[in-house]
């Protein structure tokens, strides 16, 4: 259920790992799909799903800002870059449900315990949108719940980029 940081030699790489009770085509609708994304995506995303494509991604906290379509096999792998990291997502399928797996790669340790923080409180949001429910936390509270957790468990070079703003 928690992040794990990997070292992986001049950049980092945070894994999620997250067993859902839904199949497999349902959670890529909800990492593909507009209606859904805004359930637990922390951007507003435009752009198709597509190899190659350009993707835009808004937020109110750091405006607009770009990214590319760099795989997509669905049901099964989506990946692109995120402004600078690149977020792989990965469904498999297992008795009862699916396996979901999000890699976030950077290359700013100093942000890892905080982006741990803030894709733990997206995949608790997935997880309740999958459900049908609405996630019983304010935006940030589960995000204030877990990151101290992650700067204890990643240590303080992996903690000197603070939380985000909320201007």
């Amino acid at each position: 259920m928690n992040g794990v940081l990997e070292d992986l030699g001049g950049r980092w790489r945070l894994r999620f790992t997250r067993e859902l009770a839904h199949p497999r085509e349902l959670v890529w609708r909800a990492i593909t799909e507009t209606e859904h994304l805004r359930a637990w995506f922390p951007d507003a995303v435009t752009g198709d799903w597509v190899p190659g494509g350009a993707l835009t991604f808004s937020s109110g906290e750091v405006g607009e800002f770009d990214g590319e379509v760099l795989a997509v096999e669905p049901p099964s792998l989506l990946e692109f870059r995120w402004g600078t990291d690149v977020l792989r997502l990965e469904v498999t399928e297992r008795e009862g449900g699916c396996t979901l797996t999000l890699l976030d790669t950077f290359e700013e340790q100093g942000k890892a315990a905080r982006d741990a923080a803030g894709w733990h409180e997206c995949l608790d949001r997935l997880g309740a949108h999958l459900d049908g429910e609405r996630a019983p936390w304010a935006p940030g509270e589960r995000w204030g719940q877990v990151h101290p957790g992650y700067v204890a468990a990643f240590g303080p070079a992996a903690s000197s980029i603070g939380p985000p703003s909320n201007d």
